[in-house]
């Protein structure tokens, strides 16, 4: 503890502004000092409450002020914390930097460019901050992205959020926006917004975006066909898991593009309205959409798709054990849904019945396969293989039990099998040693400490524990295909409390 312990300890009547500059005096440790003072402070009570929100004799504006202090409050931590992923950014750049110096002078390698240290330093970095704040490794690349963006271009935003005149939302969607704009521009927009607080301080994220582009548009005319071929080159799909069985399919496009899409559809749902259904408007577009890309009905040609769907014997033919499916790289779905598209898939339908997939149903039937779990963790198992390279069958086995990238909070598809044990180092190819990683985690080796399989916790399953060059640890593990109660924990250190004893920040335990 430095010098700055005891902040919060009544020592004469100190002003907060006495106190921040007391903070300021001991610099980083101080205000580390200070965020334990404050936050023990706050976690007691947030576990023990007691009579503070007890209502009765308490006015309602008493409490409607606790809120909007509140908010003030995450403002200013919000604004703090972006100064301070860039500090971290900025210390892991100057330490890689340093050592590939010295490593130079040394002899053992040459001096790399700046660019690709400060390249590797980054994805540190972006881990670094994923496993500190439990956000996505997609999500942290966002943070450090947008705090960059708002501590060195956009004094006028990060002010106004760390002084709660705007909302975190609407700083995050301005330095979001930005992200196609070149320094002097942002730097110009940020001084416009500046002077226009007022006009957007209920403004939703969508106005705050378009607010940007005009303000972009304005000072920096030539710019905008470069910006716009930048943002085309962002296009893409995407699919996000929903609840029930149901997921969200997104796509990116250019906006006359998709103004386009969304006509058709919206006609063609008019036309169905007016011939009789009693859908929804907006269901019956999602309908048109499926029928047009799936080739139903003659809308398209077809394509064949293999989509591995694992359910247990007994919710397939016995709904009542209340046994969930699984679909591949997707997660759970309700059995009854898989029940109902494998007897479509797998049952021509009868004389002058309508074929769900149209005329081509005959080359469109399905084949069913079966895998069994482990008894108690729920989770799939089987082989090994001897070529470093996972065989397609392992790959395909290790995607079903994994379902999405095995790294901590990541949310991403599995596209790779990785080696937890690099096959480097002896690891074998198996899927004890296996996991399904997406591209991005499958770096590991560069912006990770070490990974490897947990086996001293005790809890049952395939859990690894990956340790970021910060030293802290995050173990996953595969969600069971059927929970079992009291069957594993949460993830944290290896012994479950979340800390991160006994790690090497630049090197294997």
């Amino acid at each position: 503890m430095s010098t700055a312990t005891g902040f919060l300890l009544p020592e004469g009547d100190r002003t907060p502004r006495e106190v921040a500059d007391a903070v300021r005096t001991v610099g980083a440790e101080g205000l580390t000092d200070f965020y334990s003072e404050v936050g023990e402070t706050l976690q007691d009570l947030a576990r023990d409450p007691a009579t503070v929100f007890a209502t009765d004799g308490v006015a309602r504006g008493t409490l409607t002020v606790m809120l909007e202090t509140l908010q003030a409050v995450r403002g200013a931590l919000d604004a703090l914390e972006a100064r301070t992923v860039i500090a971290v950014r900025d210390v892991t750049r100057r330490e890689r930097m340093q050592r590939a110096r010295e490593a130079a002078a040394r002899g053992q390698e040459r001096v790399p460019s700046e660019t690709a240290v400060h390249r590797v330093a980054d994805g540190v970095t972006t881990r670094d901050v994923s496993l500190l704040t439990r956000r996505s490794p997609h999500g942290a690349r966002r943070t450090m992205a947008s705090a960059q963006r708002l501590v060195d271009a956009m004094p006028a935003m990060l002010a106004a959020l760390g002084d709660g005149t705007l909302g975190a939302d609407a700083v995050y969607a301005v330095a979001d926006a930005g992200a196609v704009l070149d320094p002097e521009t942002l730097a110009s927009v940020d001084r416009e917004l500046g002077k226009r607080l007022a006009d957007i301080d209920a403004a939703g994220t969508r106005q705050v975006r378009r607010t940007v582009a005009t303000i972009a548009a304005e000072v920096d005319p030539q710019g905008e066909p470069w910006r716009h071929r930048r943002s085309v080159r962002r296009r893409r799909v995407t699919v996000t898991e929903g609840a029930h069985g149901m997921a969200t399919l997104s796509a990116h496009l250019p906006a006359l593009d998709a103004e386009l899409i969304r006509k058709q559809l919206s006609l063609s749902a008019e036309q169905a309205r007016s011939a009789g259904s009693r859908e929804g408007h907006s269901a019956l577009m999602a309908d048109e959409l499926v029928r047009r890309l799936l080739g139903r009905e003659g809308a398209a040609e077809p394509v064949t798709l293999e989509v591995g769907v694992i359910i247990t014997d007994r919710a397939l033919f016995h709904p009542e054990g209340g046994d969930i499916a699984h679909l591949e790289g997707y997660g759970p779905v309700p059995a009854e849904e898989v029940r109902a598209q494998l007897r479509a898939a797998t049952t021509a339908p009868g004389e002058g019945e309508r074929d769900p997939f149209g005329q081509h149903g005959p080359e469109v039937r399905a084949m069913i396969r079966r895998l069994y779990t482990h008894p108690t963790t729920g989770e799939l198992v089987a082989m090994d293989a001897r070529s470093r390279l996972f065989p397609s069958g392992m790959k395909r086995f290790l995607s079903w039990r994994d379902t999405s990238c095995r790294g901590p909070f990541c949310n991403a598809s599995i596209c790779q099998a990785d080696h937890i044990v690099p096959h480097a180092r002896g690891g074998p190819t198996s899927l004890d040693n296996g996991q399904g990683v997406c591209l991005h985690c499958n770096q590991k080796e560069e912006d990770a400490a070490w990974v490897r399989h947990d086996r001293t916790s005790g809890r049952p399953g395939h859990r690894v524990t990956w340790a970021g060059r910060s030293g802290i640890l995050r173990t996953t593990a595969p969600a069971p295909l059927i929970w079992h109660r009291g069957a594993g924990g949460r993830g944290g250190r290896a012994d479950g409390s979340g800390a991160a004893e006994g790690a090497d920040p630049d090197g294997d335990p």
